[in-house]
């Protein structure tokens, strides 16, 4: 606009306080919208269409009184055809930059500009509206991109939130069982023989120990459970509570994520034996055909039939989701309860 300016300061155009009032006006309203437009992608306010009617109709009355004068006035409309567009969303950015080519056209006939120049002036009209869509549109995925983020960011946050509640609950649950599985014994042992009750309390010392060390492992990151020594460690947790364990396993080794996924199953499965179902009897199998099979069956009561499903199964359902697997659950109407994790045995390599 700097054409214009000079004519106004030097006194080129008629009314030269009244052109230099209007065009600072104009000037004004002009970034106010621009900035408005470029700052929110939503629909744009009453308060900010309204200011694009004013510097509209001030850009037009300026370019129609002050067209044939130096100064290159017609090209104001190519400012109202940018703030427009910086405004509005498409279709309506579309439409608006067609009427201003259109006030662009009849100004330009108005004031007898040749006919060359009227449309090197509609050329750059729409050069600059399509630069603005450009620009307005990369804005507008860069703040999706940045909610995008933010929301990822969350939503991990959450996961890992998840994950370690659920690795606490599986861990200090199990153990804590233990605990209180062994302090029963040291109870009942203590006033006949003191020598059983000295084993078992240094049994509880190092259930302790090794739960705390657990803890830390999940608090770092690094952890990971062995099939093997799970199913011995429920099988000894079973026999001291009274519980008779089977345990039937299969010479071929698990693959690395499944035995993961498995020692965890049989850890919840046997806690929740020894917690809750009163049972005699315990069978722990494992099986191999076209997948995977772990089955923890037990002679207990059961569980309740309007009992929903504790956080210890939902964690164990999501573990084996991660390696392909299901979760399965059976209540016996003679009594007894069977827990059954399927893993495919070629998706689990």
């Amino acid at each position: 606009m700097a054409p214009a300016i000079h004519a106004v300061l030097v006194g080129q155009v008629a009314a030269p306080l009244a052109a230099g009032v209007g065009l600072a006006a104009f000037i004004t309203l002009y970034l106010f919208v621009v900035v408005q437009g470029f700052s929110t992608t939503n629909q744009p306010s009453l308060r900010n269409q309204g200011l694009l009617a004013l510097v509209t109709v001030i850009g037009v009355a300026l370019a129609a009184v002050y067209g044939g004068q130096p100064g290159g006035w017609l090209g104001l409309v190519l400012y109202l055809a940018a703030a427009g567009v910086a405004l509005y969303a498409l279709p309506v950015a579309y439409l608006w930059l067609g009427a201003m080519v259109a006030v662009q056209v009849l100004l330009g006939m108005l004031h007898g500009e040749p006919g060359r120049e009227i449309g090197e002036s509609v050329f750059n009209t729409i050069m600059a509206g399509a630069l603005i869509m450009v620009v307005r549109r990369m804005m507008r995925l860069i703040r999706e991109l940045s909610a995008t983020r933010e929301e990822l960011a969350r939503a991990a946050v959450e996961s890992e939130r998840l994950r370690f509640a659920r690795d606490l609950h599986d861990l200090l649950g199990h153990s804590l069982s233990l605990i209180v599985v062994k302090a029963e014994v040291v109870r009942r042992t203590a006033g006949r023989d003191a020598d059983a009750a000295a084993r078992e309390a240094a049994e509880i010392e190092q259930i302790g120990r090794t739960a705390l060390a657990e803890v830390r492992q999940a608090v770092t990151g690094y952890r990971a459970r062995a099939f093997a020594a799970e199913l011995a460690t429920a099988g000894a947790a079973l026999a001291d509570a009274g519980i008779e364990p089977t345990l039937r396993t299969t010479a071929d080794p698990l693959p690395i994520a499944v035995d993961d996924a498995f020692a965890w199953a049989v850890r919840e499965a046997a806690t929740n034996v020894i917690r809750h179902s009163g049972a005699g009897s315990c069978v722990i199998a494992l099986s191999r055909t076209d997948h995977w099979q772990l089955e923890v069956r037990d002679d207990g009561r059961g569980i309740p039939a309007d009992a929903s499903p504790g956080n210890g199964l939902r964690g164990l359902a999501e573990r084996l989701a991660l390696v392909g697997g299901t979760l399965s659950t059976v209540d016996l109407s003679g009594g007894g309860f069977v827990l059954r994790a399927t893993v495919p045995a070629g998706g689990a390599a």
